[in-house]
């Protein structure tokens, strides 16, 4: 993850005016919300947050994970999906694929930043995307998720696959998962990465 992203706290979010907007305003909150409630011995659904680039998704989501290690000592795994699946697809040839993968679904807090970036493979949706969520489904793990997409988007975007096939059920069950792991948030505004 960025650099930026060590550092990350409620404290320091974009709240003051030009980048204050009412739906940063609600994802904070939140956030706020879900760090206070957290507890290792009761489901909390994770952030789908969602927007366009440079608007805060990534930044605040690394303020969740740096408030659950201050306060509750819990560890979060926090990573960029579509690197990811590069180093996943790099494992294969190492043979330790399967080490990497259980790491990452049974983290006590997993981050899954910019889902739906890249043409995402049959292998990478199914394989490992929906290997990932399946597990944390069922062991009501809490899971945070980033896009640039809303969630009924990126339902369209994981349907058709790199050669142009359809495959509306296989994405749509990535989606019940993601929508039983996380509730949506739409962050809007300018971008902070423009910010002088």
């Amino acid at each position: 993850m960025p650099k930026f992203i060590h550092g990350a706290s409620f404290d320091h979010f974009y709240t003051e005016e030009p980048y204050q907007t009412e739906t940063r305003n609600i994802a904070l909150n939140a956030a706020l919300d879900f760090v206070d409630q957290y507890s290792p011995n009761e489901f909390h659904p994770g952030l789908y947050l969602y927007g366009r680039f440079g608007v805060g998704k990534t930044y605040l989501l690394g303020a969740i994970a740096n408030e659950l290690a201050q306060q509750k000592g819990v560890a979060t795994t926090m990573m960029h999906f579509p690197s990811f699946v590069v180093e996943m697809r790099n494992s294969i040839k190492t043979n330790n694929i399967g080490s990497k993968l259980d790491a990452v679904k049974k983290t006590p807090v997993l981050v899954l930043d910019d889902i739906g970036a890249d043409a995402m493979t049959t292998w990478a949706r199914d394989d490992i995307l929906g290997v990932i969520l399946e597990y944390r489904m069922q062991e009501e793990l809490p899971t945070f998720f980033s896009s640039n997409f809303s969630m009924d988007e990126l339902q369209g975007h994981l349907t058709v696959n790199v050669k142009g096939e359809e495959e509306p059920v296989k994405a749509s069950r990535i989606m019940e998962r993601i929508k039983f792991l996380s509730r949506q948030y739409e962050m809007a505004g300018a971008n902070l990465r423009d910010k002088g």
